[in-house]
């Protein structure tokens, strides 16, 4: 089989097809076809050596991803062979033509969902579900800003707070990305990258009354001005960050605010079942609906990685191990 692999840390051009064996699963594994694979932003940080969750060298990259069971290890019998499935992280790599999983990294994926959008499903939903719900514990009739909407947490985000019955507040710096949001039936929406700098946060604060939660995508740029628009008492949880900036606490203290980090990877078993229950229930009910905004080639991984951190975002990007590249939208 055809797979990308990581034999050392480093920009995307470090990664390389290869041919290479097909995996066999052992007890309680399964062994998945894969049709399509999730590029994500944490895939960049791992490639590069700088995430927690970086595996030791060489390694193929992925974590999402969508396919069919080919074969199943000793007591794996939750699926059997043929059954559409998507991926919640696997053992060797999901940027592969094939992918060995633990059985509780696979679910079944929907008739009235693609592979496309299933490899789009896992990381993005769990992560704005993490941040939104768990996290922010967003309620009913509350304001959320979205930063970043247009991008596939973005849009996670957006549909499990229409699914909440938020009022959304949400930004994207292209003109395409606000009319994906737009679609997506919200009505506040805004251009983070219009002039003057950060003006737009004001014009969010004069329309809202100040919003309860902020999902924000890139702490290091906006954090210390999300407090423009924040509520007093609000929180805002912080989904990703690529720097470091010069912070006042004191902004926390006139608002009563609070700050909170997370990371998926963080969840515990319960809260990880959860997650798993409501994608599940949103997938099948139809109220979650993964965008995919282009399709690579698998020898594109390295494009992938540069599309998927350097340009704005446009729902999910994802990687077909067995035909070429497609754009949508």
């Amino acid at each position: 089989m055809k797979a990308i692999f990581v034999r050392e840390y480093g920009g995307p051009d470090v990664m390389a097809v290869e041919d290479t064996s097909v995996p066999t699963p052992k007890e309680g594994e399964v062994l998945v076809r894969i049709e399509a694979a999730g590029v994500n932003p944490v895939d960049t940080y791992v490639r590069e050596g700088r995430h927690a969750s970086a595996p030791p060298l060489p390694f193929v990259p992925g974590k999402d991803a969508a396919g069919t069971v080919e074969e199943t290890g000793k007591g794996a019998d939750r699926f059997k062979k043929g059954s559409r499935v998507y991926l919640a992280g696997s053992v060797t790599g999901t940027y592969a033509e094939y992918a060995v999983c633990r059985e509780d990294q696979v679910r079944e994926l929907p008739e009235n969902v693609s592979f496309d959008a299933g490899a789009g499903v896992f990381v993005p939903y769990a992560t704005a579900y993490r941040a939104l719900i768990q996290k922010a514990g967003a309620k009913q009739g509350e304001k959320v800003l979205i930063h970043g909407a247009s991008g596939a947490v973005g849009i996670a985000a957006v549909q499990w707070a229409k699914n909440a019955g938020l009022e959304i507040y949400a930004t994207a710096g292209s003109e395409k990305g606000r009319e994906l949001i737009k679609e997506q039936g919200v009505g506040h929406v805004y251009d983070h990258s219009s002039e003057p700098a950060f003006e737009y946060l004001d014009r969010i604060r004069e329309d809202s009354g100040g919003v309860d939660i902020i999902l924000e995508m890139l702490a290091n740029k906006n954090l210390r001005e999300d407090f423009r628009a924040l509520a007093m008492f609000g929180r805002i949880i912080v989904i990703g960050n690529r720097g470091t900036l010069e912070f006042d606490p004191r902004l926390t203290m006139g608002k009563d605010a609070t700050i909170r980090g997370m990371s998926l990877f963080n969840a515990q078993p319960k809260e990880m079942e959860e997650i798993y229950e409501a994608i599940d229930g949103g997938l099948r009910e139809g109220y979650l609906e993964p965008v995919i905004g282009k399709a690579y080639a698998l020898e594109d991984a390295p494009e992938a990685h540069r599309e998927v951190i350097e340009r704005r975002a446009y729902g999910k990007i994802v990687l077909h191990p067995r035909s070429e590249g497609t754009t949508y939208g």
